[in-house]
């Protein structure tokens, strides 16, 4: 494991490659939305820019990304297209932490060439624990699992059960075709993630293919992996969040262009100037908090320490405040973007992406509420342990 935070120089051609294609991915969401799934186009568009080896150690062939670079990475897609970032940043994210925490042998399976585009895509969540039973050479693990975002462009499905005989949650990669896709993602917001369940029943899967859901020691790597999976999702939904803002924002300027001057138009109001003013206040607030935690946090793993509990409370917290202050912006657009909302179309289907996104369970109550336990001092020797603190 490298002590070193890799910060790639790739940065600023891979953000030109995403201005690219983003006339693909604006052009697919919509039929993304019918199919359930993002189009062959965009998926083809977003491996063709070799965002998806953003998350992959460098070592192996990719190009390892530091944190704040993932952000804007995951915000430039998003900007795109809200379904496509959200698969993106779950693809992204899965493949990375598979490629850092996995050992020899399996990454030479998983990912023989990375800089050759031969490489594992893998999808799939580890909220709801299956079962693992313990056997030669391995486990059998069985299940039913939910929100497998991005799993139309996947190769292979990460998915945590808890280990029969020790109690362990513990992450299991294996084939997409041994689990069974379950076609149920019938939703209001963020229709093209395919973010649809999967079961597998009594499914072998090698021990060189499973680590613990609470891991930070990276196999493969640099400092970025030493964070661990809550951790690094937390830097993806923070992403998310910020493309989602500056798109509504961005949407809704474009409808005052074309209202303002018109007789009665609400745009040219005092009370729509403050708003809009205030709105743009809270997405750039959010984003320059966001940038200023995870500096912090970047110095912490450059330096070859572990996040403190104060810092894994402030990104759970900084997250919280991201997602919800992007809430209040889509309202605000939605508010004065009027009848136009209504209609099909950009501005209906991000404000439906950003209701949709807003339910993750990282910026859920309960994990704000354990900020709030830890910070006020009423829990100062709680660890985090992924979104739980305890004792």
């Amino acid at each position: 494991m490298g002590s070193q935070l890799h910060v790639s120089d790739s940065y600023d051609e891979m953000m030109r490659r995403l201005d690219d294609i983003a006339p693909v991915l604006r052009a697919g969401a919509e039929k993304g939305e019918e199919l359930g799934r993002l189009t062959d186009e965009v998926a083809e568009a977003l491996r063709g820019s070799g965002a998806l080896k953003v998350g992959i150690p460098a070592e192996l062939g990719g190009y390892e990304f530091s944190p704040r670079q993932v952000i804007d990475t995951i915000a430039r897609i998003t900007e795109a297209d809200a379904s496509a970032g959200w698969s993106f940043m779950a693809l992204q994210m899965v493949t990375g932490t598979t490629a850092a925490y996995l050992g020899d042998e399996a990454a030479a399976d998983l990912f023989p060439d990375v800089a050759g585009d031969r490489y594992a895509l893998v999808a799939g969540q580890g909220t709801r624990l299956g079962k693992a039973v313990p056997v030669e050479g391995g486990y059998r693990v069985s299940g039913h699992w939910s929100f497998a975002s991005g799993i139309s462009m996947a190769t292979h499905i990460h998915t945590a059960a808890l280990c029969e005989r020790t109690g362990t949650p513990l992450v299991f990669t294996l084939p997409k075709e041994q689990a069974t896709l379950v076609d149920n993602w019938d939703v209001l917001g963020l229709r093209a993630t395919n973010s649809i369940d999967y079961v597998c029943e009594d499914v072998f899967v090698p021990e060189t293919h499973v680590y613990e859901v609470t891991t930070m020691a990276a196999r493969h790597g640099g400092a970025i992996y030493r964070m661990g999976l809550a951790n690094m999702s937390g830097v993806c939904h923070t992403g998310w969040a910020l493309g989602v803002g500056r798109r509504m924002l961005d949407e809704l300027k474009a409808l005052v262009d074309k209202k303002t001057g018109t007789p009665g138009a609400s745009v040219d109001t005092g009370q729509f100037h403050a708003e809009y003013a205030q709105a743009e206040a809270k997405l750039r607030a959010a984003g320059a908090w966001a940038m200023e935690v995870w500096e912090c946090n970047e110095a912490t793993l450059a330096a070859g320490d572990l996040l403190d509990t104060e810092q894994e409370t402030l990104t759970r917290l900084m997250l919280n405040n991201t997602t919800w202050s992007v809430h209040a912006v889509g309202q605000t657009v939605h508010k004065w973007a009027a009848t136009a909302a209504l209609r099909r179309g950009d501005l209906q289907r991000y404000f439906r992406d950003l209701h949709a996104g807003t339910q993750h369970v990282t910026s859920g109550p309960v994990v704000l509420q354990n900020c709030g336990r830890w910070l006020a001092g009423l829990a100062p020797n709680a660890k985090w342990a992924f979104l739980d603190l305890t004792e």
